[in-house]
């Protein structure tokens, strides 16, 4: 297996050149970074070259210091973050461990999930150095490097929930590899659902659901956000085979077929949960890292109660919103942030109302825009509110798209200021998905809101399975300001019955 990775990294290394090049060659995806700054200006936080930075796991101590965890395997506690001008000072917490990308602190101590295990570390003699190594568990197999594991915060009840990557991101040789599993406080580990490939990161949504971010690949037609239901099969069926150790949880009675489409698929396998929302491949991502909800009461805009999400490769951030539909979760995902410094593997929310950046760059082994071969980068809120597609939900006859700011209202009102496509993917073994099965919905009444916030807009049909592409470059604000970013990518799992 080293072997074999050594050599795909020498591929890597011979076709890109360099990880410059590679950053060029990804070019300038939205293109709104200028515009984008006046409402969301990045502060970049000094990392000294003493400190041997790769963040991964990030989280803000109840003292507002922030915990970074680190690629191999460090926790700094950092202060001066949220200053106007940061000044901060670094200190060691811990030390040890493996690729910490997931980071939880409660109850005095932090949780850190790494690929082997979960682990509560502490400091117990309060001298500011961690000295208690605590396994809550690391009951799943771990044996090679593409074998990821990612935790949430701890939920309600004190559980940490564990997406396991594949190995080799194609087969699961090892135990529960492609689950999600959950850890309880007393280190009881539960597995969850099936069907993960290359996860990127774990959290809950307003309404406390638990959902996990999925890389494009086989089975994975583009990077999905997916509902972590128990006793689900999400999609990937090399981990059928862990089946009998998870007990009481019965193996689905049939494995998807490839070449079908997940409308199909669904109604075959009855434990198969579509993704809630799929972001079209580089038009929205190509590798989505870690994710958070906007809890911070509107210190960051008009976006609360929404996810905002990383994106390794191409150095951005985006927005997602979900609800839950005939009792299955669905959304949307819009453009939010671009130009940050590096490749993001990780986002976290202060209650000063900041939102942190933290990732770094491989060398060669896959391409990142940004061309920082680390970065911890700070995104806060001018004051002023951006004219955004704020969110959009589905009617049983079209869609409600809310806005940020009102709307012209004539210009909103008519049908051909609204651009919409449909698209799916092929569900099957191969690598990603090329878009197929093309609609062109006809508009027939767009009919904005008394107060201009929202526009209740009326198709002739609704695609189930079918992403829905909007693009509304040709409304306005009141002002006739046009909208900062005009697309937003809607997925259909489910139509409302009235």
């Amino acid at each position: 297996m080293a072997s074999t990775r050594c050599l795909i990294a020498i591929v890597l290394i011979a076709a890109l050149s360099s990880a410059a090049k590679a950053a060029e060659d990804l070019g300038a995806m939205w293109g709104t970074a200028t515009e984008e700054a006046k409402y969301y200006p990045i502060v970049n936080i000094p990392i000294p070259a003493t400190v041997p930075m790769r963040p991964g796991g990030l989280e803000v101590l109840p003292d507002g210091r922030l915990a970074v965890g680190t690629r191999r395997g460090d926790i700094y506690f950092v202060s001066g973050v949220f200053e106007s001008t940061p000044k901060p000072e670094y200190h060691l917490f811990a030390t040890g461990q493996d690729e910490i990308f997931s980071l939880s602190w409660k109850d005095g101590a932090m949780t850190a999930t790494t690929w082997g295990e979960v682990t509560r570390i502490s400091d117990s003699d309060g001298d500011g150095v961690a000295d208690r190594y605590d396994t809550l568990s690391n009951n799943w197999g771990y044996a090679e490097g593409h074998e990821f594991a990612f935790g949430s915060k701890h939920d309600p009840e004190g559980n940490i929930w564990v997406a396991l990557g594949l190995s080799g991101s194609y087969e699961s040789h090892n135990l529960f590899r492609g689950w999600a599993v959950k850890v309880t406080p007393a280190g009881k580990m539960i597995p969850v659902c099936s069907g993960l490939r290359s996860p990127g990161g774990v959290g809950a949504n307003a309404a406390g659901a638990m959902f996990v971010i999925e890389s494009q690949g086989p089975w994975n037609g583009s990077c999905s956000l997916k509902h972590l239901k128990p006793g689900a099969f999400l999609g990937h069926p090399a981990s059928y085979n862990w089946y009998p150790f998870a007990i009481g949880m019965p193996t689905p009675s049939v494995t998807p077929a490839s070449q079908s489409r997940m409308a199909v698929e669904k109604r075959r396998v009855k434990e198969l949960v579509p993704p809630a929302v799929r972001f079209p491949y580089i038009k929205m991502g190509r590798s989505i890292s870690g994710f958070r909800l906007d809890n911070t009461r509107g210190k960051f805009g008009p976006f609360e109660n929404q996810f905002f999400l990383g994106d390794y490769t191409l150095s951005l951030i985006m927005r997602a919103t979900t609800e839950e539909v005939n009792g299955v979760w669905q959304g949307a995902c819009y453009p939010f942030r671009e130009g940050l410094a590096t490749g993001i593997m990780n986002v976290e929310f202060s209650p000063t109302g900041h939102l942190i950046a933290g990732g770094f760059t491989t060398n060669s082994q896959w391409p990142v825009r940004g061309t920082e071969p680390f970065a911890l980068q700070r995104i806060e809120w001018s004051g002023v509110v951006p004219f955004e597609i704020k969110e959009i939900n589905i009617r049983n006859d079209g869609f409600l798209i809310n806005f940020t700011k009102p709307v012209d209202k004539q210009v909103a009102s008519r049908t051909d200021s609204y651009n919409i496509t449909t698209y799916t993917h092929i569900y099957h073994a191969g690598y990603g998905s090329p878009e197929v099965d093309q609609t062109t919905p006809k508009v027939l009444r767009a009919v904005p809101s008394d107060d201009g916030m929202s526009v209740r807009v009326t198709l002739d049909k609704i695609m189930e399975d079918h992403i829905h592409d909007f693009d509304l470059a040709k409304i306005t604000s009141q002002q006739g300001t046009p909208l900062l970013h005009t697309k937003a990518y809607y997925t259909v799992n489910e139509i409302p019955t009235k």
